[in-house]
């Protein structure tokens, strides 16, 4: 069964040609993967699209930072497209080869840094636990501020909310870069 709704440019209605022009007059220049999935409900598309941007280009963690949250959730989701975008921008940011293939296998990576030292804790404990212990939140608190970890929350959601979207629409990737099968539950991920 074919999951994944095609939409062409050709096919817009008005609502979701107003939705694609403004993706793409903004910083992703085009509208792919699961964004495609969300202009079946233009509404959607266009509020999930503007937190998306905030997301990935505005808010106030760095890319290199942001970019950790975002290959740890596509990981443990197992979004495939998700990962196949973001793990060479996660690379491009400054995160450590030796990292992203760690956390592509599920494993915890040594990080020397301490800022992605505390947003690899706090969104793994997020997305696997659905809370964040106290100890994480003090550290984070002290590392990121309030501020960042409110950032950090937002884009563990939006990043989920991108998951579940490719994960149950089969949004398919075109790139040679894939999650290796791992054979352990998210449950089981970064022991």
């Amino acid at each position: 069964m074919n999951r994944h709704p095609e939409i062409t440019e050709s096919d817009l209605t008005p609502e979701q040609r107003s939705v694609w022009d403004r993706i793409v007059a903004g910083p992703r220049g085009s509208v792919e993967g699961p964004l495609r999935v969300w202009l079946q409900s233009p509404a959607l598309a266009d509020r999930a699209q503007d937190l998306g941007q905030f997301a990935r280009y505005d808010s106030s963690l760095p890319p290199r930072l942001s970019e950790l949250a975002i290959i740890v959730t596509g990981r443990i989701w197992g979004a495939e497209f998700e990962w196949s975008q973001h793990a060479p921008l996660a690379a491009k940011a400054g995160i450590p080869q030796e990292a992203i293939k760690s956390i592509s296998l599920g494993k915890r990576p040594n990080f020397t840094d301490p800022e992605m030292e505390v947003v690899f804790e706090f969104t793994v404990e997020l997305q696997r636990d659905r809370a964040v212990s106290d100890s994480t939140f003090a550290r984070a608190s002290e590392i990121l501020g309030m501020r960042g970890m409110v950032d950090l929350v937002g884009i563990c959601g939006y990043y989920a909310l991108i998951s579940m979207t490719i994960n149950v629409f089969d949004v398919p990737t075109d790139s040679e870069i894939r999650l290796p099968y791992i054979g352990i539950s998210a449950a089981d991920m970064f022991a």
